[in-house]
């Protein structure tokens, strides 16, 4: 059986139906920050439980719980998220960990390095520049992790 995980990152406040719809039926789901508003993660615990960190625009009273970085353990996976990428501190492989997870640059990436796996799921939110609304999911089976952009479509 494979568990299967929801990726979303830079919602900036919009949870957007298409985005709830994708996500139905996942069993976790992981917001790599710029949540933007909690009700945001509200929607989100309502389809499944949620790991959340906060990133840059991530201010204010309801935002302090939420921690700049956090280790996940899901089906005996290690997923380290934290919200930029760049800054990066620990060395994912010594430390055992099988993806790392990120958001920030609004940019998909799908890259592995060292046996572990770089995913940006992009950004669910409002749009910005000219890039696609998006984001992942992340199948933990047997075998290699399997991630999948889904592109939300939105105008």
């Amino acid at each position: 059986m494979v568990f299967k995980v929801g990726i979303i990152s830079d919602t900036h406040g919009l949870l957007r139906p298409e985005a709830v719809h994708r996500l139905a039926g996942v069993d976790h789901i992981i917001h790599a920050g710029d949540i933007g508003r909690a009700d945001v993660l509200d929607g989100l615990r309502r389809i499944a439980p949620v790991t959340a960190i906060r990133g840059n625009v991530d201010v204010g009273e309801w935002a302090r719980d939420y921690p700049e970085t956090t280790t996940v353990r899901l089906e005996g996976r290690s997923l380290y998220v934290l919200h930029d990428v760049n800054a990066l501190s620990i060395d994912p492989t010594t430390l055992g960990i099988d993806a790392v997870i990120s958001g920030h640059s609004h940019k998909v990436r799908i890259e592995t390095i060292g046996g572990v796996l770089y995913l940006n799921p992009g950004s669910a939110g409002p749009r910005r520049f000219r890039l696609p609304i998006t984001l992942a999911t992340l199948d933990l089976g047997p075998g290699d992790l399997q991630p999948v952009i889904h592109d939300l479509g939105a105008g």
